[in-house]
């Protein structure tokens, strides 16, 4: 089961997740959002033994793979408008998609992801805004889907149950600011996830 932890900006905090259980790590290469990091800095935090996850919106797919060369990606997060055609080769991809209780998933069926990042409404905004949605939709896709979306160690159980996920990815709700992890919830919402799990 994928457990990330997104929006690392400095080793302190990948080190502390990495700790505590998660087993991918995800960094912010989307130029507007407050966790932006470089792809520079991103390559000189060490991750070892989870996967590091890229997030992007509506990047040109070679810059894409210029960028996964460069920060050593396993996996592109995409959050924008692309369509199979536009995923970049070479390079495992989720597809982060918002969910409204109308959602249509038949629309998803035929994208060649390796999985779809379930997110809630986030309005106008690219990415994710901190809210959650019906987990129980997540059955409506034969996909492997990652929950996202105002995740934290009150409700990750619950998600994970209804939903049964692959994985589970939270970011806003375990910072004490935008970029910056507060390590006591991060800690409390991989050991509840983890539990939910039985691992």
């Amino acid at each position: 089961m994928i457990l990330k932890i997104c929006g690392i900006t400095n080793q302190l905090d990948a080190d502390a997740a990495i700790a505590a259980g998660a087993t991918a790590i995800g960094f912010n290469f989307y130029p507007q959002s407050p966790r932006y990091i470089a792809p520079q800095s991103a390559a000189r935090i060490a991750t070892p033994g989870v996967r590091r996850v890229g997030v992007f919106v509506n990047e040109p797919p070679p810059s894409i793979t210029e960028i996964a060369n460069v920060a050593a990606l396993d996996v592109a997060q995409l959050h924008g408008d692309e369509t199979p055609g536009q995923y970049p080769p070479g390079i495992a991809v989720w597809k982060a998609i918002r969910v409204s209780p109308d959602f249509d998933f038949s629309h998803w069926d035929e994208h060649a992801a390796e999985a779809l990042l379930l997110d809630g409404p986030a309005a106008e905004l690219y990415g994710g805004a901190g809210r959650t949605f019906d987990w129980s939709l997540g059955h409506n896709t034969r996909h492997r889907i990652i929950v996202a979306g105002g995740l934290d160690a009150s409700n990750v159980a619950r998600a994970i149950s209804l939903a049964r996920p692959w994985g589970v990815d939270s970011c806003s709700r375990i910072e004490c600011s935008p970029g910056i992890k507060d390590h006591m919830k991060m800690i409390d919402f991989l050991h509840a996830a983890k539990a939910a799990l039985g691992a």
